[in-house]
C-alpha cells in the first residue's frame, strides 16, 4: 500500500527514535532485551503516524488551494452586485431630485390658481355620539314653578 519511499522514511525515523530513547535509557541505567523490543515496536508505530502527518502537510503545500479560487470568484460577484446597487441608488436619487425640481417649477408657474388648503383630517366614528345623560326632562308644572319662585316663605327664611 505504502510506497517504498515512505517505508524507508518510516524505518529511518523509527531508528532515530529508538536510538534517542536508548541513549536516554543508557544514561539512566540498565536496559533489558524486552525493553528494547517494546521500544522498537512503539517507535515503528510512532514513525508510521508521524510519516502520515508529514505526507499530509506536504500534500497541502503542493496542492493548489481551491477555496482561494472560490473566494476570489465570490468577492468578484459581490463587487459586481454592490456596483449595480450603487448605480441603481444613484439613479433613484437623481430621479427624486429631478422630480422635486420639476414640482417646484410647476408650483411657481401655477401662481394664477389660488392654492387650496388641504382638507382637515378628523377621526371618523362609526356610530353617532351618545348623549351624556339618558334621562328625559319633564315639562315644568305649576307646583314646580311655585317651588322655584323666590316669594315662597321656605326660601326666604
Amino acid at each position: 500500500m505504502a510506497s517504498k519511499e515512505t517505508k524507508t522514511k518510516q524505518k529511518s525515523l523509527a531508528s532515530d527514535i529508538v536510538s534517542s530513547i536508548e541513549t536516554k535509557l543508557g544514561e539512566a541505567g540498565k536496559t533489558t532485551q524486552k525493553m528494547k523490543k517494546s521500544i522498537e515496536k512503539s517507535a515503528e508505530k510512532l514513525a508510521k503516524k508521524l510519516s502520515k502527518l508529514m505526507d499530509k502537510s506536504e500534500k497541502k503545500k503542493t496542492k493548489p488551494d481551491k477555496s482561494a479560487g472560490k473566494r476570489v470568484k465570490k468577492d468578484e460577484a459581490k463587487a459586481k452586485k454592490n456596483a449595480a446597487k450603487a448605480e441603481k441608488n444613484t439613479k433613484r436619487a437623481t430621479n427624486t431630485k429631478v422630480g422635486k425640481a420639476v414640482k417646484a417649477t410647476l408650483t411657481a408657474a401655477d401662481t394664477s390658481k389660488p392654492a387650496t388648503p388641504p382638507a382637515p383630517t378628523r377621526a371618523r366614528t362609526t356610530s353617532a355620539p351618545k348623549p351624556a345623560t339618558t334621562r328625559k326632562t319633564r315639562p315644568a308644572t305649576t307646583t314646580d314653578q311655585a317651588a322655584e319662585s323666590p316669594e315662597t316663605p321656605a326660601t326666604n327664611a
